[in-house]
């Protein structure tokens, strides 16, 4: 392989989005991975048929709201969503409406794909272009899980689609795009694929493209596409094949496949050409020199990028990784490339397929492309040498894959441990964790939140973060532990805010201020692990002296508190909303709006940014419009009057206090 192409595989679309310099470099926002395909598929679909599931709901009502509100693509075309009873009629819809000769998408996931498998063989036998988007998600198995797993669109590599897979939302949102671009030009239908809420509901500092890019970049559906039910021009499709026929017409179809490829390298060339952001079949970091190799497919292994460069900075060790952009066409050719001159490398899935021996299907495929490159088949370049190759599950059901984790697989290479294990998890087959760094960015602010049932919190997250990004024009990843808090149970959330890319795909062990929406998060578990020298605790108080608040924290708490020099801040946020909530339902939820204002006081980027209070709220009012204003123009001012008060009202258990 060449060193040229390395060196322009291993950039990063999203490592440096200010430096982008090009034609269409994307309008900046903040947003989750659902919304940023949303944004793509309302400008240039027609319509969407799509049945709830998790985790890809938010993307089938985001589109369905632009239908609601009266929205047009960029021809004009007003939209249409249409949710039948099932995945499996929803997926048929969308074949009756492409066979029409319309551009059309579906959101679906986890059961739901596996439910459409019958139709997506018939999408792919009759050339329909659609794009459905996946929000990849663990199959029902021993349990139901409806968060980050592979099983289901792994479940679907054989029915004739392109395949491809992004790690975050600026990836879900262009990968989109690409695929929707190949899958016209080459008769292919496309799955874009996005880890389940990791990606899909974790808000992120994101380039959307603009509208006049994709209106070139994708073209008229009425130029592009072919009414297969014109009867002006009557076309047979889907008729009965027996032995005469049947067996021609499935070998013919290769030549559609043929072009997949090239069809895609085209695309990823131009997309490059206009936005300065790189895409390929793989993207190898750092595998230069490498002698040892992670690969793997999805948000996982952003993680992996950045703990690369603490092996290689910090540890000595000549680490890579290799990340797979496209499973379907398989680039065989590429990994093999890639990974031909280094001593070992590791794959790791997240699933697990136990009968199958020699490893889950990303590992299989792999080990099959070796297979051919020493032997020179399929047009393969013969080499001399296989690397060892080992393999692992890792992140089922969003389980966190940490640089702990990442570090412990590269060791296990290293000392040619075992063949096959699993990480994240105490089994006799998980290996140890010895050493998880931090590695966030450089000056990076983390904020961890613990709740008991959920006070509007996760949605607060989110608007801090959009006001980060979008305010302060920082770079932002905020994460929901989901599956909790409109059931009461224990809720935590996640948020960090950088001045580069944010890599890290993990739950944040290291953090510079706790929050405390409910205080019984004090009397289970540790939840001031983590918490970094001269950090701050928040928390939700009753009382108005701080005596009384310091009285109430557990002792075992307050050890900590003195041995880390912690600051403790509180405030009456459930007075609070009780007094401003002119909407009753939205009480509890207001609760959680006051951290915004506690945030704002307590994180350094109101400061450093140089603007006028007048000039932070204004910018404050935005987010809180995008995220209630549906609610009417009397809520968002109650939500801004939340915030202000958590602002100017934040009380201080003081040092002399503390110390007693």
């Amino acid at each position: 392989m060449s060193t040229d192409y390395l060196e322009r595989t291993t950039n990063h679309p999203t490592e440096d989005l200010d430096a982008v310099d090009a034609k269409y470099p994307g309008i900046p926002t903040t947003c989750d991975g659902a919304e940023a395909v949303v944004w793509v598929e309302k400008h240039v679909c027609q319509g969407s048929g799509a049945y709830p599931i998790t985790s890809s709901t938010t993307m089938g009502s985001g589109f369905n709201v632009a239908v609601t509100n009266g929205e047009t693509n960029l021809w004009g075309d007003p939209l249409l969503f249409f949710e039948p009873e099932s995945e499996h009629s929803a997926a048929t819809f969308c074949e009756g409406f492409a066979v029409a000769g319309g551009r059309v998408t579906n959101f679906t996931s986890g059961q739901g794909l596996v439910l459409m498998k019958e139709v997506l063989y018939t999408l792919s036998g009759k050339r329909l272009p659609v794009v459905f988007n996946i929000g990849a998600r663990a199959l029902t198995s021993h349990s139901l899980n409806v968060h980050a797993g592979h099983d289901d669109v792994m479940s679907v590599a054989d029915v004739g689609w392109g395949m491809l897979l992004g790690r975050n939302a600026q990836e879900a949102c262009d990968l989109c795009l690409i695929s929707r671009r190949v899958a016209e030009a080459s008769c292919t239908p496309f799955f874009n694929v996005q880890d389940g809420f990791l990606t899909t509901h974790t808000v992120e500092t994101v380039r959307l493209p603009e509208p006049e890019f994709m209106k070139d970049f994708i073209g008229n559906p009425s130029e592009k596409l072919v009414n297969l039910m014109d009867p002006a021009n009557p076309i047979m499709s889907g008729p009965v094949q027996n032995q005469d026929s049947y067996m021609k017409g499935k070998i013919a179809q290769r030549w559609y496949y043929d072009q997949v490829a090239p069809t895609l390298e085209d695309a990823f060339d131009e997309f490059e050409r206009n936005t300065g952001r790189r895409y390929d079949m793989v993207a190898p970091y750092r595998c230069e020199d490498a002698e040892y190799i992670l690969v793997g497919i999805g948000s996982y292994m952003e993680t992996a990028q950045t703990t690369i460069d603490y092996l290689r900075d910090e540890k000595g060790i000549k680490a890579g990784c290799l990340n797979i952009y496209c499973f379907r066409p398989f680039p065989s050719r590429q990994i093999v490339d890639a990974l031909k001159n280094c001593k070992a490398f590791t794959v790791i899935e997240r699933m697990d397929d136990p009968l199958s021996t020699t490893g889950n299907h990303l590992t299989r495929e792999i080990k099959a492309a070796f297979c051919d490159a020493a032997t020179g088949q399929n047009g393969l370049e013969k080499i001399d040498r296989v690397p060892q190759i080992y393999h692992g599950a890792a992140g089922l059901g969003s389980r966190d894959v940490r640089p702990g984790d990442i570090n412990a697989i590269f060791d296990n290479m290293i000392e040619e441990g075992q063949d096959f294990f699993c990480v994240g998890v105490q089994h006799a087959i998980a290996l140890p964790i010895t050493n998880d760094p931090d590695l966030r960015p450089a000056g990076a602010f983390s904020m961890r939140g613990h709740s008991v049932g959920g006070f509007g919190s996760v949605t607060t997250n989110k608007v801090i973060a959009t006001i980060a990004g979008q305010v302060f024009g920082k770079d932002v990843q905020a994460y929901p532990k989901y599956g909790s808090e409109k059931k009461g149970l224990p809720t935590t959330y996640f948020l960090t805010i950088a001045d580069t890319h944010i890599f890290s795909h993990s739950e944040l062990k290291y953090v510079d201020l706790i929050v405390l929406n409910d205080t019984n998060a004090l009397f289970s578990g540790n939840p001031l692990a983590g918490l970094v020298e001269g950090g701050s605790i928040f928390m939700q108080s009753p009382y108005e002296n701080p005596v009384d608040v310091w009285a109430r924290i557990p002792e075992q708490h307050k050890q900590t508190i003195k041995d880390k020099n912690l600051s403790i801040y509180f405030i009456d946020m459930v007075s609070i909303a009780r007094e401003v909530a002119s909407v009753a339902d939205l009480e509890m939820r207001m609760q959680g709006i006051i951290l915004l204002g506690v945030f704002l006081k307590l994180s350094p980027f109101s400061d450093d940014s140089g603007m006028s209070d007048e000039q932070v709220y204004e910018g404050v009012e935005s987010a809180l419009r995008k995220y209630f204003g549906k609610r009417g123009e009397q809520v968002v001012q109650d939500n801004l009057t939340c915030v202000k008060r958590g602002y100017g009202e934040l009380q201080q258990v003081s040092p002399e206090i503390i110390k007693g």
